[in-house]
């Protein structure tokens, strides 16, 4: 089971990923477990699941870089040839799609930055202002499995460490980069042992690694390549010491988007020339950016002299006029948080908003559509898992409904899934 943690690997991981273990202060490192919470005597006998998420793992990478355990678990489950990431493929919104089964418009989550003109307020997926839980809407998986009697963790996975419709996870962390992947897989482990009527059924399991290698090296570098094996080894040591338990644990291992080479060394300023910021608030991503009115008869003037001055690097859309396949436009923002006005730069340029800004070597968050590179993975084996069977590409708001049907769970919402994706992948 250690054997992952040692040589290069571990030396890479150390120097890359976890340089702010110097600064630990402040920083919570405790699982909180919430009291007198049971599976019902039903729950107990459902499946197990283990749903792991590798942010940024493209959906080439495990034969790319050849990693064994990824690709032998073709053979004994199923394997898509791509996960099509939701409209922006960016990481906040498409983790919570990925567990409720929303577009980023349907669930609030729009970007990892946006504003809420209700609120007044703006969202910034790094801070306190995350963890307030009337940005996230639908129901989360953890949630949908604790409704109804069925206990579950999770492991530093998007809004799991919130209070969504007032529930947290019987188990959960809140994130840090503190605990190493050898305290991970322990602590998945120790889940699991406890007694019937305290074990999760539902794990959810995030690893940041590839996304940061992707980023800041290129999703071609020795950095990826090394972070790609990393995880792999990983996955393959958590199966390994959670065989030992005896239990039917499935599978599922995923990741919220892929990731491509872009243009870092002449990014494109956000206009601010053209743009009145005393009519209008500017937030958003590198390949997104927002613009909210504050004074709405402005907008038209202000898209056509955006849209007059592009150079041919980048779109500007109303947001009611945005593709459909999107579904990113006014008539599915249920919560008024997607901008008036977009700006969606052409592959692979990217934004920056301030004059030295400094983007990525690599980034996503592209129209998959359009660029490929932002397929993401989606594997699965174990005992309610076909085997040996290849899928085609599937949108990730399916992923809800497969994990629901699994655990034997009711959806009492209407969601954005396709449930014959899960006939398809479940015995």
């Amino acid at each position: 089971m250690k054997s992952f943690l040692y040589g290069p690997l571990l030396s890479f991981l150390l120097s890359t990923f976890f340089c702010e273990l110097a600064s630990s202060q402040n920083i919570d490192t405790v699982q909180h477990a919430i009291a007198n919470r049971s599976n019902s005597s039903i729950q107990q006998q459902k499946p197990y699941v283990i749903m792991i998420s590798v942010d940024g793992m493209r959906y080439d990478y495990a034969t790319k870089y050849n990693a064994p355990h990824l690709i032998a678990a073709v053979k004994s489950g199923v394997v898509a040839e791509g996960l099509i990431p939701s409209y922006p493929s960016i990481t906040f919104p498409n983790h919570y799609t990925l567990v409720t089964g929303l577009y980023p418009s349907h669930s609030g989550l729009v970007g990892n930055k946006f504003y809420d003109s209700k609120l007044n307020r703006f969202y910034v997926s790094k801070g306190a202002v995350a963890k307030e839980a009337h940005w996230y809407c639908g129901t989360p998986l953890w949630v949908l499995a604790e409704q109804q009697h069925m206990l579950s963790a999770g492991f530093y996975w998007v809004g799991s460490d919130v209070a969504i419709q007032n529930t947290y996870p019987s188990y959960y962390y809140g994130y840090n980069e503190q605990i190493s992947l050898h305290s991970r897989i322990n602590t998945v482990v120790n889940w699991l042992t406890l007694p019937e009527d305290k074990r999760p059924h539902l794990i959810n399991l995030y690893f940041p690694q590839v996304d940061f290698a992707g980023h800041h090296f290129g999703p071609e570098s020795d950095e990826t390549r090394k972070a790609v094996l990393l995880i792999d080894s990983a996955i393959n040591a958590l199966q390994l010491a959670v065989s030992k338990t005896g239990l039917p644990i499935n599978y599922i291992v995923l990741s919220d988007h892929g990731m491509t080479n872009i243009n870092h060394a002449k990014p494109l300023q956000v206009p601010y020339n053209l743009i009145d910021t005393a009519k209008f608030r500017v937030t958003g991503e590198d390949v997104l950016v927002h613009i909210y009115a504050k004074d709405k008869s402005a907008i038209q003037a202000t898209f056509s002299r955006l849209k007059n001055n592009t150079d041919g690097k980048y779109d500007v859309y109303l947001k009611y006029k945005t593709p459909k396949r999107w579904h990113y436009d006014s008539k599915n923002d249920r919560y008024n948080r997607i901008g008036d006005i977009l700006l969606v730069p052409r592959h692979p340029n990217v934004f920056v908003y301030t004059k030295n800004g400094k983007p990525n070597i690599g980034a996503h968050g592209y129209d998959p559509t359009l660029v490929p590179d932002m397929k993401a993975i989606f594997y699965a084996w174990g005992p309610n898992i076909k085997s040996g069977l290849k899928v085609p590409a599937f949108y990730n708001v399916d992923v809800y409904a497969i994990v629901a049907k699994l655990l034997g769970l009711h959806i009492n919402e209407q969601v954005d899934s396709n449930y014959d994706t899960a006939r398809r992948v479940l015995k």
